[in-house]
């Protein structure tokens, strides 16, 4: 039982639990609350609490907040709230519900699982407690055993003098990954497989692969178990294996943690990106605060609706009992009502400060241009609050920019927000699967998507704010996307219903892997195969060859597949988890990701900071590129074009000067023979030709072979990449 030697009227700031070496202050903001309680657990898994603590109007309360200072307690002590209030969602919204435990919303760390009973797994708990026609069996709507602890926790932990790599975003190369799954399977060769551990013992693989900056799948706290799917082949419940439905936003997933989950998450946490920070190695997070776990008005009770749920979530005008729901996953986010703005702003601050994070990807980040009128706005309180906020100056800010009923590419914001490029994803693939009339779209998008991101006399727009991508954890992987022309979801249980429709794939001429398909011999089984690792060779050097911030997908560099499934939320499972002995069974694709990262960053002329618009024609090029054709700076971009070329120009930096550099990418079925553009008193070498055999296909600068003639033939289906010297 908790030591408790006093209870004192404790401070309203800062919000959440405050531990220090006499006791710890609680403060915890409700407005509607008529009555707070506070419950100390001796263990996790005790159904009762062994102290109940209440809050008292006329001591423990200022404002909106409810606050107490319990002298004695010590660090990870367990607690949760109770809250109670009205019950009227039909007519205000109100839902409070005193047989419930609540997770204190800035709670730096939680523990424990939520026990739905084996047969309500959505845990339909939120109909009146005390209506005899409610959707619940009374036992489960008090059971304070079935949900999660809080954890007042406070670390020492020893930083080492760490810092902030805070590399250029210019100069970023992205790696956007589930940390689970990068060392979930037995072939990670890890002690510590699935944890921060486990993948703080990849950081010196992600340094030579030339990797700058992590961006982590979200490590929140989420419920693993949050979905009613099972597998229809087995039968085995499926687990949520990318975390986007948070549960408590201010602490590290507790799943992650090797040594334990009273506070260790936290530190191991910690270590995680110091180590990262020691390689040199960005730590970004993808943050989901558009929606919560507690999801519609079926879903349970966990936090917000239990403290105040007409304040954090948007509701139906009219019908308070019904959530607006813009994210597909229940409920939306109130994000710019003044209490749920400080929450998300002291959060992103917590995750700075206290956990030395370098940036934030923003899922479906629309949601933030959404005001509390429900009505959808340019630059809201959110937004402006968040660019100008002067603890996050010096962060990566990255938005996803569209939601179910939003697409604000582009226009999300005039300042410093990067964001996801869904038109340079979709150029890249249907061009390089061979669709015909795209080479105009395409060299827009080459060139850092200057109708996207012009910059204007009073914003600061650039090529970096587009974050270039061909693949992430929302669809098929690079592997899949040469392998299938049809997702293959069955095994998620929803009939093939769920995921994608279109995903601009082929297959190049059968399905599947080749491995398993027995009509095709031996010689027909090595063709598909060649002509895979030429595509996604070709989507690689497009990928990095590019103006803007290019982000990887783990595991592409080494073909990972999800055997066809484009909507992999809950495989937790060898859909997901990276199989590192696919690093030497496709070494090839491995060492051209590395060579073409590594001639990415030995070349500035593809990372610029600006565009450079030539003055007689502001169409969206750069000055330093020239488009070419089959002659010379006659680009073909009709209806019927499979082709582009182009070269980059030298230009002189402070560094150094940079060399001229020829690009072509022939997505047709035949080879194209080109006029090279003559360089005066240079020659050009051959660095990339994604046609050749390994060893051959791209070769450091030394080695690139010399072209003694002024015409090269670009092969069906590839890519060449050349250097004047």
């Amino acid at each position: 039982m908790p030591t408790i030697r006093d209870i004192h009227p404790g401070e309203p700031e800062p919000l959440g639990p405050t531990v220090r070496p006499d006791g710890i202050n609680f403060a915890v903001h409700s407005r509607g609350a008529t009555r707070l309680e506070l419950l100390l657990f001796d263990n996790i898994a005790d159904a009762r609490p062994a102290v109940v603590i209440p809050f008292s109007r006329e001591v423990h309360k200022t404002g909106d907040v409810w606050h107490m200072f319990v002298e004695g307690l010590p660090n990870s002590t367990l607690y949760n709230y109770r809250a109670d209030g009205p019950y009227r969602p039909d007519k205000d919204g109100s839902r409070f519900n005193p047989r419930k435990a609540l997770l204190d919303p800035y709670a730096p760390a939680v523990a424990g699982d939520f026990d739905w009973n084996d047969g309500d797994p959505l845990g339909y708990d939120n109909a009146d407690p005390e209506a005899p026609d409610r959707h619940l069996r009374p036992s489960k709507v008090a059971n304070l055993g079935g949900a999660p602890r809080c954890i007042a926790y406070r670390s020492d932990f020893d930083w080492q003098g760490d810092k902030h790599p805070d590399i250029p975003i210019e100069e970023s190369i992205i790696y956007e990954v589930n940390v689970r799954a990068f060392t979930r399977h037995h072939s990670s060769e890890t002690d510590f497989e699935g944890t921060y551990r486990g993948f703080m013992e990849k950081i010196p693989y992600l340094k030579d692969l030339g990797i700058t900056a992590v961006e982590l799948l979200p490590v929140f706290e989420f419920e693993r178990f949050d979905g009613p799917f099972r597998d229809p082949m087995t039968g085995e419940r499926l687990a949520n294996a990318w975390g986007y439905n948070t549960l408590a936003f201010f602490a590290p997933e507790s799943h992650y943690s090797y040594f334990g989950k009273l506070g260790a998450q936290v530190d191991e946490f910690k270590m995680l990106v110091r180590e990262l920070h020691k390689a040199g190695i960005e730590v970004i997070l993808d943050v989901v605060f558009n929606h919560s776990r507690e999801g519609n008005h079926y879903g349970p009770t966990v936090s917000f609706k239990g403290l105040d749920n007409s304040i954090y979530y948007m509701l139906v005008p009219g019908q308070p009992q019904f959530y607006y729901d813009v994210t597909g996953c229940g409920n939306t986010m109130n994000c710019n009502h003044p209490v749920v703005r400080r929450f998300i702003l002291d959060c992103l601050r917590y995750w700075v400060e206290e956990m030395h994070v370098d940036g934030f990807r923003f899922d479906l980040a629309a949601v933030f241009a959404i005001d509390v009128d429900l009505k959808e706005k340019g630059k809201t309180p959110i937004i402006e609050e968040i660019e100008t906020d002067p603890v996050l100056s010096r962060i990566k800010l990255i938005a996803e920019p569209w939601s179910i009923s939003q697409y604000r590419l582009g226009s999300f914001s005039d300042r410093r927000w990067a964001e996801w490029n869904g038109k340079f994803r979709d150029a890249v693939r249907t061009f390089v699967k061979g669709d015909m009339g795209i080479a105009a779209e395409l060299a827009t998008r080459v060139a850092g998507s200057y109708d996207l991101f012009a910059p204007s006399d009073d914003s600061e727009r650039s090529p970096y704010h587009s974050i270039n991508f061909v693949t992430c954890h929302d669809g098929f992987t690079l592997n899949d996307l040469v392998t299938y022309n049809e997702k293959h979801n069955i095994r998620n249980g929803e009939g093939n219903r769920d995921g994608h429709n279109e995903n601009e794939s082929w297959n190049c001429g059968v399905e599947g892997p080749v491995d398993q398909l027995d009509e095709l011999d031996d010689e027909e089984k090595q063709e598909v195969e060649r002509l895979r690792v030429k595509q996604i060779k070709n989507f690689l050097a497009l990928l990095f060859l590019s103006q803007g911030t290019p982000m990887l997908l783990y595991g592409d560099e080494m073909r990972r597949t999800a055997f066809g499934n484009n909507n992999t939320v809950y495989q937790d499972n060898d859909h997901n988890w990276l199989n590192w002995e696919l690093l030497k069974e496709h070494r090839e694709i491995y060492r051209f990701t590395k060579h073409i990262i590594a001639f990415r960053k030995n070349h500035s002329i593809i990372r610029r900071w600006r565009y450079l618009t030539s003055e007689e024609d502001e169409t969206p090029i750069l000055r330093n590129i020239t488009w070419h054709g089959v002659e010379p700076e006659k680009p073909d971009f009709s209806g019927t074009s499979r082709f582009l070329a182009w070269t980059l120009e030298a230009f002189e930096t402070e560094e150094r000067w940079d060399v001229p550099i020829y690009v072509a990418s022939n997505a047709f079925w035949e080879p194209i023979e080109v006029e090279l553009p003559e360089q005066d008193d240079r020659r050009w070498y051959r660095v990339v030709d994604t046609s050749l055999p390994e060893g051959e296909d791209i070769v450091p600068h030394e080695e690139a072979a010399f072209l003694p003639e002024p015409t090269y033939e670009v092969q069906p289906r590839s890519t060449i990449v050349l250097i004047a010297r």
